[in-house]
């Protein structure tokens, strides 16, 4: 797997671009305003595919440019069903511009697999930031796509609709049995491990609730 990272827009989100150089496919995760040019850009040089567009969740900064990556590569979009509302009928909540609706064609279930030539990713349902918020595992590369469910040292907000602290917390102690070494590449700021968020992880499935 060759794994390209960007971080873009206002709220500079993580932009991945998960490729199988021995087929030519490609997967993107959370396709952000703006990363249609770049992610156009790095499929030609590397003569990839781009098959899927997987949002991680519904919120504005995650989903902006999947339509216009859906145009120009014919990549399908995928989310999980709880979601697709989002994406079709996306709500600003501040955002400084438009934000296209996309049409969600795959929808995503818990313990799902998703495959982009070689590569398997399992889908984690996840809900605490968004009802259908979900993570992204690859076994074989050792790496987890969180979104908005886990950052370095922190988890998403779960204040904004659709938001539960309860939620939250069912799926930090989901997390938190995924092994130390597994990496964790979240929708904004700096990768990380589980190993490093255990501390993290085991206070909030010890208390059954967010630290305050």
């Amino acid at each position: 797997m060759e794994l390209l990272q960007r971080a873009t827009g206002p709220l500079a989100t993580n932009v991945y671009l998960l490729g199988d150089p021995a087929t030519g496919e490609a997967l993107a995760i959370d396709t952000a305003i703006p990363s249609a040019a770049w992610i156009d850009e790095q499929l030609r040089a590397r003569g990839w595919t781009l098959r899927l567009i997987v949002s991680t969740h519904r919120h504005w900064d995650h989903i902006g440019d999947n339509a216009a990556v859906q145009a120009s590569t014919g990549a399908r979009v995928a989310c999980h069903g709880l979601d697709r509302l989002g994406l079709e009928d996306p709500q600003p909540l501040g955002a400084p511009f438009t934000i296209p609706p996309s049409a969600p064609q795959v929808d995503l279930q818990d313990g799902g697999l998703l495959r982009c030539g070689s590569i398997t990713l399992q889908v984690l349902h996840t809900p605490g930031h968004t009802e259908g918020s979900i993570c992204l595992l690859v076994p074989d590369e050792g790496v987890l796509f969180t979104g908005d469910t886990l950052f370095a040292g922190g988890w998403g907000r779960v204040d904004l609709p659709g938001g539960s602290a309860e939620a939250m917390v069912a799926s930090l102690r989901r997390l938190a049995l995924l092994d130390d070494p597994l990496r964790v590449l979240p929708g904004h700021g700096r990768s990380t491990t589980i190993g490093r968020e255990r501390p993290l992880l085991e206070l909030v499935a010890w208390e059954g609730r967010l630290p305050a």
